[in-house]
């Protein structure tokens, strides 16, 4: 890897669609896998959520074979965010180390727990045992950052969602990327701590599963809307904001109109679209 790749941090998204896969063709655009961020920076490769569109970043990272020493960084369990673990290439090669983090969940002890517990009979036929690669867990404590290497620094704060989830800002060179995804906004109300967590960063993606019109049907469901993470990107001073996590019934056709209002808003910013590059 030359010295100019090791400095850049990049982003692409492996899928953002949200509670469930949408293989239907009016949402081929913006893509029908769920929740899989890729993020490159320093020469290490940081994962953001495993859902189905991690099956085929593992392909690439196999067949690259420039990343061998991986952190997946989960922001809670639900289904669309991890049912990718076990269809992730390198977690069955020896060459790989790959460490694996989360928040505490209710349910959960831990986060070996956590995978372990949806990779078992009668949901799944084998558990975390098949797994070759040189795995560790760990759990984050509330508001706790620490370090994938010494140039690489990650913050965290808890997200308002059923059962707990977390955020994760990156920091390498100067640079930041936001990672808010599953969190409940109410109407009315200002989450100042996510405003505080995403101050100036780079880029910023956040839960857009919803828009404001549609949040009161969506009471407890624990998500919030395009609309606010606009509002949240624009007062934090935020270069380049994403729409992300996109509801099934989300058309291409909608995803569209959605980025011509946030672009005109915040111009560089709009939807994430499945393999989706930004280069911070």
């Amino acid at each position: 890897m030359t010295q100019s790749t090791q400095n850049e941090f990049r982003v692409k998204f492996w899928g953002t669609r949200g509670s469930l896969a949408t293989p239907d063709k009016q949402c081929g655009k913006a893509g029908g896998n769920t929740i899989c961020v890729e993020v490159e920076c320093g020469g290490h490769a940081i994962i953001c959520d495993a859902g189905t569109g991690i099956r085929r970043l593992g392909d690439k990272i196999l067949s690259e074979k420039k990343h061998y020493s991986i952190n997946l960084l989960l922001s809670h369990a639900h289904y669309d965010h991890v049912e990718g673990i076990p269809f992730f290439g390198p977690m069955f090669s020896r060459d790989y180390t790959i460490e694996i983090w989360c928040g505490k969940l209710d349910g959960s002890a831990n986060t070996f727990d956590i995978v372990s517990g949806f990779m078992r009979r009668p949901y799944f036929p084998v558990g975390p045992e098949v797994f070759t690669a040189n795995s560790s867990f760990h759990e984050i404590v509330e508001l706790q950052s620490f370090d994938i290497s010494p140039e690489i620094h990650v913050k965290t704060i808890p997200l308002i969602h059923p059962g707990g989830a977390t955020a994760y800002r990156i920091e390498f060179n100067d640079k930041s990327f936001a990672y808010v995804t599953d969190t409940e906004h109410l109407p009315g109300e200002t989450n100042q701590q996510i405003e505080d967590f995403i101050q100036g960063a780079d880029l910023f993606v956040y839960d857009a599963s919803l828009t404001d019109d549609e949040l009161p049907q969506f009471e407890t469901f624990g998500h919030s809307t395009w609309q606010e993470g606009l509002r949240m990107a624009k007062r934090a001073n935020v270069k380049r904001y994403f729409a992300f996590h996109h509801m099934p019934f989300r058309s291409d056709d909608e995803l569209d109109q959605i980025e011509l209002e946030i672009s005109k808003e915040l111009p560089g910013s709009g939807v994430a679209r499945e393999n989706g590059s930004i280069l911070l």
